[in-house]
């Protein structure tokens, strides 16, 4: 028995870990507590992503995952409605390969177009097309609709905020989550 804990359990694959309280760094395990709210933290992200996904393709005129459908709202908020591909991965939390597969997806579709960069012409950057701008206007009441029923309705207007400011805790100070927030500045990196 763990001092100071009532109960403890046999985890087969990693030994004994305590079932009461909190863990400590020290025991390095997760308390069956810690890791049901882990689990419970992963699965709903997971499904609450999917579903925000599938309703914006529930709809054929729309049909935008919700990576896409970020970019285009990052898009909007930016001076010029412009912005640089690595500032672009930086704000919806892409690999900036994946961000160049997801701008090649929306290119096709007239929704956004890369071109030089107005700073220095060396660099690329995706531009917001009216086009975007009109798929932005028509997908936006869909999303919505389908954060308040799945989220906002469920858990209610204090324990979102609540659960906004959990989450900021995980985050640097400087993570790009408020409406129209600069991209985070990432000390040592270079000039992209």
């Amino acid at each position: 028995m763990v001092p100071g804990k009532e109960e403890t359990v046999m985890d087969a694959t990693h030994g004994t870990i305590a079932d009461d309280g909190a863990s400590t760094p020290e025991e390095l395990w997760l308390t069956s507590a810690e890791q049901e709210a882990w689990r419970t933290f992963l699965y709903a992200t997971t499904l609450l992503t999917d579903r925000f996904t599938e309703a914006l393709q529930a709809d054929p005129e729309i049909d935008l995952t919700l990576g896409e459908y970020e970019i285009l709202v990052r898009l909007s908020e930016a001076e010029g409605r412009f912005l640089r591909m690595s500032e672009l991965a930086d704000k919806v939390v892409h690999s900036r390969s994946r961000l160049t597969h997801t701008i090649s997806r929306m290119e096709k579709r007239g929704l956004v177009e890369r071109v030089r960069s107005t700073d220095d012409g060396r660099g690329r950057q995706a531009q917001l097309t009216e086009a975007g701008i009109k798929m932005l206007e028509l997908a936006a009441p869909t999303h919505v609709r389908s954060v308040r029923e799945q989220l906002l309705d469920v858990i209610g207007h204090d324990d979102l905020l609540q659960l906004g400011r959990i989450l900021a805790k995980t985050l640097d100070e400087d993570a790009p989550v408020a409406v129209g927030c600069p991209a985070p500045h990432r000390p040592g990196s270079a000039p992209r």
